[in-house]
Parts: C-alpha cells; structure tokens; sequence
C-alpha cells in the first residue's frame, strides 16, 4: 500500500504518513506537488492513501475518493451513550464489558457503536481483510477527533486485524467472545445509499461462507448477528432468523447460541 500526504507536506504529516507504512508494510512516497493520478502512473499502483490533517483519504483513478468516517456510526454511538437503544445491539444482545467481532470492520462505524455499548472494560475486534481499507481504518481509529471524547476514545480500544474473517474465527477458542457480526456488501446493492457506494470500489464483495457461519457459532456465547437487505435469501441460505422492523430496509438475521451446552 502506498501513501503519501496532501499538496502541503507539512512535517507532522510526513511523519504520520512514514508511521502509518512502518507499521502496515506500505510504502511511503513523497508528495512533490505531484497530482494523485500522476503518482499512481509512475509507481503502477492502483490506490494510494493520502494523509491530511484531522483526515485521510483512499484515491483510486476510476473510482470515488473514499474518506475516513464514522457517518452515521457517530450519529447511532451518542445515542448510546443518552441510554438509548441501538437494533443492531439488540440483535447481539450486547451489553457492557462483553466481547464483539465485528468479522467486516468496512468504515468502522458499526464497531464503534460495539467499542461505545461495551464500554472500557469490554473488548471489539474489527476484522478487515482489505488491505486499503485496513490501513485507511487503522490511520482513521487513531486520529479521529470530534467533539465527543469519549466516543474517540471508544475509536481508540478497538483491536483492527487485517486478514479474512474465516481465518480470524478459525483461530480463536470456543465460546471465547460474547456476539460475532457479519454486515457483507449486499448481493443486491441499495442504489440508493451514497454512503456505501465508494465503499463497494475497495472493500471484500465476497458472500458469506458457510464456514464462516460455523466457526461463528463455534466462538460466540451469546448470538451470531447477519445485517443484509429485507427480503434477502441470505438469511435463509445461512440459518439466520430474521428480526423485522416495520418500514427498515435493512434487517438483522440472529442466530441464538445462549441455550446450547
């Protein structure tokens, strides 16, 4: 992965973006007023990560810049904190201090929302196995800053891996975390959500396997929890049982693991 900085290489940016590859493997490139495309050409890469101040930023030539943040994620976590409700922790039946994989990190929206409702004595791992969107969360959880502390600090305790979610549940121990999340890029894209659609150019369009659904089951304590579009086959393809929501074009799918031995 390579990065560079905007125009303006201040030296704090140089030093974040130099940071930022030591610690992903990337490669850092000076920017020298070279235009993105033009760096792109010349190092024959498909997508570099540019570091700016408060933000950073994954181009691509044929596709829409993609931004660090939480959109909505922001939104839905300073509900949580008034005390109110959140569908997505109802699904997974998730309280304080319990332990969450989120097995598609995207944006991290959703993870925040985890970090926020468990609280610091809780634990989420986002798993994200693009390398691109890896390294724009990884920078993005470390520098966001908005005017709610503590939902930064919620940013900050989360553990992001960068490697495919079967794998990641594959190695961890039986019954060893409380909920495990599954929102995949839909089968069916939602034309019209602006929000995903840059997201849909860098992120895993694989479907969900099987297997992913087992070993879930295998690792969770309490539910495994699917997000996908109303009336998606999915649901039933995976064993999921479809929580409805009266006029929600999104639903979640839950399979309850707490009565097992």
């Amino acid at each position: 992965m390579y990065i560079t900085t905007g125009d303006k290489e201040a030296a704090s940016l140089v030093e974040r973006a130099r940071a930022l590859a030591a610690k992903t493997g990337g490669t850092y490139v000076a920017r020298n007023r070279t235009s993105l495309p033009k760096l792109l050409e010349q190092y024959k890469v498909q997508e570099i990560l540019v570091v700016l101040k408060g933000r950073a930023r994954l181009f691509r030539k044929d596709a829409s810049e993609l931004e660090f943040h939480p959109s909505m994620g922001f939104v839905r976590a300073k509900r949580v904190l008034r005390g109110e409700s959140d569908p997505m922790l109802e699904a997974g039946a998730v309280r304080e201090g319990d332990t969450v994989v989120d097995c598609t990190a995207g944006l991290g929206s959703d993870s925040l929302v985890f970090a926020v409702a468990t609280g610091v004595r809780g634990h989420v791992i986002a798993c994200e196995s693009s390398a691109p969107l890896y390294t724009l969360l990884l920078d993005g959880m470390s520098h966001y800053e908005s005017n709610e502390p503590s939902i930064d600090e919620a940013f900050r305790r989360i553990e992001l891996r960068n490697q495919d979610h079967l794998e990641l549940l594959r190695s961890l121990p039986d019954h060893s975390c409380d909920t495990v999340y599954f929102d995949p890029m839909f089968r069916e894209p939602m034309m019209d959500s602006s929000a995903i659609k840059p997201l849909r150019d860098y992120a895993n369009a694989r479907a969900l396997a099987e297997e992913s659904i087992k070993e879930a089951k295998r690792v969770a304590r309490k539910r495994v929890v699917m997000k996908e579009k109303r009336g998606s086959a999915e649901f039933e393809r995976l064993g999921f049982q479809v929580l409805d929501r009266a006029n929600a074009k999104t639903l979640y799918g839950v399979i309850n693991v707490e009565t097992r031995s």
